[in-house]
């Protein structure tokens, strides 16, 4: 089966002490961003409703997940993982999730199967390169790059990301959902296998 990259935007980050449950169902594949010790006295009790999406945004204490995570398809790889970070954290939703990862000069050298420097001269424009695509991010230390562009500017054809944008569309509508009117949400297993039929074709 292959492995999918992908990272879950989190209404919370997790607690210390959710950490080992998390670990004890994903054997250590999912990075999360955590609130460390001392501020666990301000923790709030685990929310007995959902919360609306503006709600949870406008709180700026958003916490994230990311992986590399073995399914049949990208739809269940990201179902497993949402259910195992949602149970490992009482009162935590997931609310969006990401399959077109950011990525470091060192990570596209090795997805693209070059040298870092001539990563760094495709980005500076040295040796006549030209048309490589802005970061997306960046800060004093380092700047990301989003894959699928960086692919186009290597002419590279990765399957997942053709595979990635209807399922993304698809699954974050489905979070929307779940999160303002849960009632009407289809389980997440109906959500899978009506992907499953079409992806192929979109794909």
């Amino acid at each position: 089966m292959p492995s999918y990259d992908f990272a879950l935007i989190l209404s919370r980050p997790l607690y210390e002490d959710e950490l080992d449950p998390l670990f004890d169902r994903t054997h250590g594949a999912v990075t999360v961003s955590i609130i460390s010790e001392p501020q666990h006295a301000d923790r709030p009790p685990a929310p007995a409703h959902h919360h609306s999406n503006d709600e949870l945004r406008s709180a700026d204490r958003l916490g994230n997940a990311s992986c590399s995570w073995t399914g049949p398809t990208l739809a269940a790889a990201i179902m497993d993982v949402v259910g195992h970070v949602e149970e490992s954290a009482p009162g935590l939703h997931v609310l969006q999730v990401e399959a077109d990862p950011l990525l470091t000069i060192r990570d596209i050298a090795e997805r693209v199967g070059r040298s870092l420097d001539s990563v760094r001269h495709a980005i500076t424009g040295a040796r006549g390169a030209t048309g490589f695509p802005p970061s997306e991010m960046s800060t004093a230390s380092h700047r990301l790059w989003r894959w699928s562009k960086v692919a186009a500017f290597y002419g590279l054809d990765d399957p997942q990301l053709v595979e990635a944008k209807p399922t993304v569309q698809a699954i974050n509508g489905w979070l929307a959902l779940r999160d303002v009117v849960p009632d009407v949400a289809p389980a997440p297993e109906e959500v899978t296998s009506a992907l499953s039929l079409v992806i192929p074709h979109v794909a």
